[in-house]
C-alpha cells in the first residue's frame, strides 16, 4: 500500500494501491459504505444528489450529499452537517462545507485511488484525528476489496 500525505496547508491526500478493478472500488463508494466504513450508515450513496449520513457512535456523525458521480473514475461527496463532538476539539463542525473526492485509475488490474478531503488541512483543528481516521478507513477499503471483508466502525 503506498500512502502519500501531504505536510503543508494543502487539503489532505491519501493514495494507494489495491490490486481490484476500478469498478469495483466505485461499488464500494456509492452502494457498499457500511462494509468498510461504518455500520451506522443512513441514506444513499448511489446517485448524484443522495443524501447519507455515517455515525460513529452518538457523538460524531457526517451527513453528505452525493455531488458527483463518473462510472468507475470519480466520486465527489459535499458535507452538508457534521459533528465531531469529542471533549478536546473547541470547534467540532470543520467538516462542515468541505469536499471529498475520490479518483479512480486502472492499470493493468492494479488500481490507483487518490483520496482528497478539500478543506481538511493543518490548519484545521481536527485534522490529526481526522487524517488517523481515513488512514483507518481507506486502510478498512482496500482490505475490503481485497478480501471481501473490510474493518467498518461496529456498533
Amino acid at each position: 500500500m503506498k500512502t502519500m500525505n501531504t505536510n503543508n496547508v494543502e487539503n489532505y491526500m491519501c493514495v494507494i494501491e489495491i490490486s481490484t478493478t476500478a469498478d469495483k472500488i466505485y461499488h464500494a463508494l456509492t452502494h457498499e459504505i457500511p462494509l468498510w466504513w461504518t455500520e451506522l450508515f443512513e441514506g444513499s450513496s448511489s446517485e448524484v444528489g443522495n443524501l447519507f449520513t455515517i455515525r460513529f457512535g452518538d457523538s460524531i456523525y457526517k451527513t453528505m450529499r452525493v455531488k458527483e458521480l463518473t462510472a468507475n473514475a470519480k466520486v465527489v461527496w459535499s458535507v452538508e452537517d457534521s459533528l465531531i463532538a469529542l471533549p478536546d476539539l473547541k470547534n467540532q463542525t470543520e467538516w462542515i462545507g468541505t469536499t471529498i473526492v475520490w479518483e479512480i485509475e486502472e492499470k493493468k488490474g492494479i488500481s490507483r485511488i487518490k483520496l482528497t478531503h478539500i478543506g481538511l488541512n493543518r490548519a484545521v483543528e481536527c485534522y490529526e484525528i481526522c487524517s488517523n481516521g481515513w488512514l483507518q478507513f481507506i486502510a478498512s477499503l482496500k482490505k475490503f476489496l481485497e478480501t471481501g471483508e473490510g474493518t467498518p466502525y461496529r456498533k
